[in-house]
C-alpha cells in the first residue's frame, strides 16, 4: 500500500492555495507573462506540457490531474464541451472580453464564448532548410515524395489529425472521410513515407535548428522561432492547402483553483498581455489593440503573412464518429 500511495502522490501535482496549474504545449507560455501574473495576483503558476491534443484529452478523461487551465485547439474544444469536460465560465462577460476581435467571437467551437478565450491562432504546414532542400518546395510532395537527400531527414508532427489531414490533402481526399477505401490510401501513403521519416515529434524547432531534420511539419510560430536561430529555414504554404487553427484558454471541469483560473483567462485578453504571447510564441493572438505592443519585426514576418497566392487556411471541425474511427485506426497502425 505504501508503494501505491507514493505512486499516487507523484502522478499528479500537489496543490495549495494561491496556485495555478496550467497544462499546455511546450514553449508556449511566456515566462514574463507568468511573472507579471504572479506579481499582480500573488499566485504561483506551475506549467506542465503535453505533446498532442490526444495526450491532453486522455489525461482529462482519466481525471484531469488537477489542472486549472488547458489550451485546447478549436476542434478539441468541441469535444471537451460535448463531453462536459470544461467549466462554463462565461468568458463573454469578463471585463477584457471587449478586446476580442469580432472574427474570433462567434466561433464554431464555442459560439457564445461561454467556455474559452483566444490564446493564439496560426497555421499548420511545413518548414524546409533552404540550405539543403533545393528546387520547388511549394508542394506537399516535399514530404510525401521526397528527394533522396531529404529521405531520413523528415520530421512529422506527433499529432494524429494534423498528419492525416495533410496526407488527405496530398491525395485529394476530403477531410473527415468516412470512406474506408480512401482511408486505406491514406494509410498506404503514410506507411510508405514512414521509411523516410526520422521522427514524429512536435518539438520541431530543435530538430530543424540542429539539422537533424531538413524538412518538418510545423506550426508557423515554431517555424519563425526556428528561423530566428537558423535563417535558412523557411515556412511553406503548400499549394494543396494547409490547416488553420486557434488555440483557446479553457478551464477543466473541477479545477481546484477556479477563481485563479478565471483571473488568468481574463488576464490574457488584455492587449499588452496578448502581445507578450505573440512576441514569445510567434503566433497571432486575436486581441484588438495588441498590435501596439508587438515587436515591429513580426508585422512583416512571412510566417504570419501568407503570400498573396497562398490558399486560405482550412479550419476543420470535429469529424463524425465514423470518420474518427477510421482516423484512429490509421494512426494506430502507423504508430505500431
Amino acid at each position: 500500500m505504501r508503494a501505491l500511495a507514493i505512486l499516487l502522490l507523484t502522478a499528479a501535482p500537489a496543490f495549495a492555495e494561491g496556485d495555478l496549474f496550467i497544462y499546455t504545449w511546450g514553449e508556449y507560455t511566456p515566462p514574463d507573462l507568468v511573472a507579471k501574473f504572479e506579481a499582480e495576483f500573488g499566485v504561483k503558476v506551475h506549467i506542465d506540457s503535453y505533446d498532442s491534443m490526444e495526450t491532453m484529452i486522455a489525461k482529462l478523461r482519466a481525471g484531469g490531474a488537477g489542472y486549472d487551465i488547458i489550451v485546447p485547439g478549436d476542434a478539441t474544444m468541441q469535444v471537451l464541451i460535448a463531453e462536459d469536460m470544461v467549466e462554463k465560465i462565461d468568458v463573454f462577460a469578463m471585463p477584457n472580453y471587449v478586446n476580442v476581435d469580432d472574427k474570433w467571437r462567434e466561433v464554431y467551437w464555442d459560439p457564445k464564448r461561454e467556455y474559452s478565450a483566444p490564446w493564439a491562432w496560426g497555421s499548420t504546414a511545413f518548414a524546409v532548410d533552404t540550405a539543403v532542400v533545393k528546387g520547388d518546395t511549394s508542394s506537399l510532395s516535399v514530404l510525401f515524395a521526397p528527394a533522396d537527400d531529404v529521405k531520413g531527414r523528415i520530421n512529422m508532427l506527433r499529432d494524429m489529425n494534423d498528419v492525416i489531414n495533410m496526407a488527405e490533402r496530398y491525395l485529394g481526399i476530403p477531410r473527415c472521410s468516412e470512406n474506408p477505401d480512401e482511408m486505406k490510401r491514406v494509410l498506404e501513403l503514410l506507411e510508405t513515407q514512414k521509411a523516410w521519416v526520422k521522427s514524429y515529434d512536435s518539438e520541431t524547432k530543435e530538430l530543424m535548428v540542429s539539422g537533424e531534420a531538413v524538412v518538418s511539419m510545423s506550426w508557423n510560430g515554431y517555424a519563425m522561432r526556428a528561423r530566428d536561430e537558423k535563417p535558412t529555414i523557411a515556412y511553406v504554404y503548400p499549394r494543396e492547402g494547409y490547416t488553420g487553427w486557434m488555440d483557446n484558454v479553457a478551464v477543466p471541469k473541477g479545477a481546484p483553483h477556479l477563481d485563479n483560473a478565471k483571473a488568468w483567462v481574463n488576464f490574457v485578453m488584455a492587449p499588452e498581455n496578448a502581445a507578450m504571447i505573440t512576441n514569445y510564441a510567434r503566433y497571432s493572438n486575436g486581441i484588438k489593440g495588441s498590435e501596439a505592443f508587438i515587436e515591429p519585426a513580426l508585422a512583416a514576418a512571412p510566417e504570419i503573412n501568407p503570400p498573396a497566392d497562398a490558399p486560405a487556411p482550412e479550419f476543420i471541425p470535429t469529424c463524425s464518429p465514423e470518420a474518427t474511427a477510421l482516423i484512429d485506426k490509421v494512426w494506430t497502425k502507423l504508430m505500431n
